[in-house]
């Protein structure tokens, strides 16, 4: 709780409190906004690149991929298998109590 109150030394400068100041005083000013609406009009700009600018940046995005080894690959594809049967197993045994249920709901 100490950690609620401030060095008196340290009381002018603002500090924050969740989404806005405990001052209640605005914590961007309308040039800061006006600033933001320019650049993001300017980028949109040079979203794309076209068709051509495609296949080199893919190559380049993949080169940036951390490929798996061999091991990590052999370990994640017997997971994988293994969470499929066992998936398997519990909607099969679920389907079959259901259907044990419902068989003794209408015999009956």
């Amino acid at each position: 709780m100490s950690e609620d109150r401030q060095p008196e030394n340290v009381a002018a400068a603002a500090r924050p409190a969740g989404k806005r100041q405990v001052t209640g005083a605005s914590t961007t000013s309308t040039a800061q906004l006006e600033a933001k609406k320019v650049a993001r009009t300017s980028d949109d700009e040079k979203v794309g690149g076209g068709v051509a600018a495609f296949l080199p940046e893919v190559g380049s995005e993949l080169k940036k991929v951390i490929w798996p080894t061999a091991k990590q690959m052999a370990t994640y594809t017997i997971v994988v298998f293994l969470f499929l049967i066992f998936m398997t197993a519990l909607v099969a045994g679920v389907d079959f109590l259901a259907g044990l249920g419902v068989e003794k709901i209408f015999v009956q």
